[in-house]
């Protein structure tokens, strides 16, 4: 198994250094003062070097079933050279030797390597995946457990033949809680497991167990401990729950946080210079445009020009969200009517704003004051928070990060209305999510989706 997972990684960072160097030597012929041994081959080697050790923080090396390949492998291996690039000419500057390279043959280098680091990427992923739906580099592996989570992640594997993995069959174990299904095998009991475990006949073993008996569980993991064989186990609701929570060590003992603050200092703080450094770049750029707006709001009905309404904020603590105002009312009371499609209150000036979102520009202010983050939860009037807190298990855990102008919610396709409480259970599904898995990565993503997203969202009136 590890030579497989090696074999891949290296075929990755082979192609990506022939990329790198070729493009580069390539472009350096057109340069007069052409000195292909000193100059430009130790820049190619040199950058090869800083993408493997960047592509280590961007995770372009790590096994890409399951990733989207544009919206994830392909954008981060773009950032990780434009990282490369922005480092080399930093290095070569210190080093002051920019005079021995081409402005023209450097400027061809940045354009020109992304676009085909992600097609010989693309490529590569077809071939593999086309590879391994025909059964070459597939690994056989066995289920132990006749579960409902078994028999669902088997059915999954069987969908995607891309992921590589063949399954041989189940293990029955005592108290199993489902019927095997006739286009699966049972391949035998406990005993029989362990004897296949030892013998390393599967390339991996899948856990799916009851959960009504935990002494078996733990015996039997006891028991795998002795063998060969990779064992994996496929976490039930529950436990499924508990693995995205963090541990803590208090007095020497081990604490798993259920409920929990999700950023660490570090992260918290990273987070805050991310909203200050970003918001204020995008304030200073869009305060032409927020001019225009206030004024058209001004002259097309009467009211004033901001709409301020109170929102809960980091901890439930209250703030007012500040909005163009795009209604001829300005609702905050205990009862909050959500806008609907052709909703009479909405002014003409208004519905374009709406569809836009340049209603919520006025929230980079609450971005700098520090009650809002520029991705985050959206926060939702008052109102809505006392009535859906009730209605869904867990609602208030949004709290737990600043909300935000934009959200992964929004960039998936659950922004506006929630005429149904589907919808909104969805868009909080989204939110835990996003609160669970952040990063600074994950946030420049949605802040990118964001910004194509409003163009052509349907869901926005």
């Amino acid at each position: 198994m590890v030579g497989k997972k090696i074999s891949s990684e290296l075929v990755y960072r082979s192609t990506d250094t022939l990329v790198i160097l070729s493009i580069v030597l390539i472009a350096s012929v057109y340069d007069p003062n052409y000195d292909f041994l000193n100059g430009y081959l130790a820049a190619g080697l040199g950058a090869s070097l800083i993408f493997g050790l960047v592509g280590r923080f961007t995770d372009i090396y790590t096994s890409w079933s399951g990733r989207p390949f544009f919206r994830d492998e392909a954008m981060r291996t773009v950032v990780t050279w434009l990282t490369t690039f922005f480092l080399l000419v930093f290095i070569i500057f210190i080093a002051k030797s920019s005079e021995q390279f081409s402005r023209v043959v450097l400027v061809g280098w940045l354009v020109t390597t992304p676009f085909l680091l992600v097609l010989t990427r693309y490529i590569l992923r077809v071939l593999l995946s086309h590879l391994k739906r025909i059964g070459i580099r597939n690994r056989n592996i066995a289920i132990v457990g006749i579960t409902e989570t078994g028999l669902r992640f088997a059915d999954s594997i069987n969908t995607q033949p891309e992921s590589g993995l063949q399954v041989a069959g189940f293990y029955s174990v005592d108290l199993d809680t489902a019927n095997l299904p006739s286009n699966y095998a049972k391949i035998g009991n406990t005993e029989d497991l362990l004897e296949a475990a030892r013998n390393g006949t599967w390339d991996q073993i899948y856990l799916a167990l009851p959960t009504q008996n935990q002494n078996l569980s733990s015996q039997l993991i006891s028991q795998l401990a002795d063998t060969i064989t990779p064992v994996r186990l496929i976490p039930d609701n529950f436990t499924h729950a508990l693995l995205h929570n963090k541990y803590l060590e208090i007095a020497d003992t081990p604490v798993l946080c259920i409920y929990d603050a999700p950023l660490s200092v570090q992260h918290a703080l990273v987070k805050r210079a991310e909203d200050l450094i970003i918001g204020s770049l995008i304030l200073f750029l869009i305060l032409p445009i927020m001019a225009v707006i206030a004024l058209a709001i001004k002259i097309s009905s009467p009211g004033p020009v901001l709409f301020k309404q109170a929102r809960h904020g980091l901890r439930g603590e209250e703030f007012q969200v500040w909005k163009f105002r795009t209604m001829t009312v300005c609702e905050n009371g205990d009862v909050i009517k959500q806008a609907t499609r052709n909703d009479v209150r909405v002014t003409k000036v208004g519905a374009f704003l709406r569809k836009t979102s340049l209603d919520e520009l006025p929230q980079f202010f609450n971005v700098i004051q520090g009650h809002m983050s520029i991705v985050g939860p959206r926060p939702h009037a008052v109102a809505h928070n006392e009535a859906y807190k009730v209605l869904i298990p867990g609602y208030m855990q949004r709290h737990m990060m600043k909300p935000g102008i934009t959200g992964w919610a929004q960039v998936n396709g659950w922004r506006g209305e929630t005429d149904t409480l589907y919808k909104m259970q969805k868009r909080v599904e989204c939110d835990m999510e996003y609160i669970r898995s952040w990063s600074l990565w994950l946030d420049l993503r949605i802040i990118v989706a964001t910004a194509f997203k409003t163009l052509s969202d349907k869901n926005a009136y």
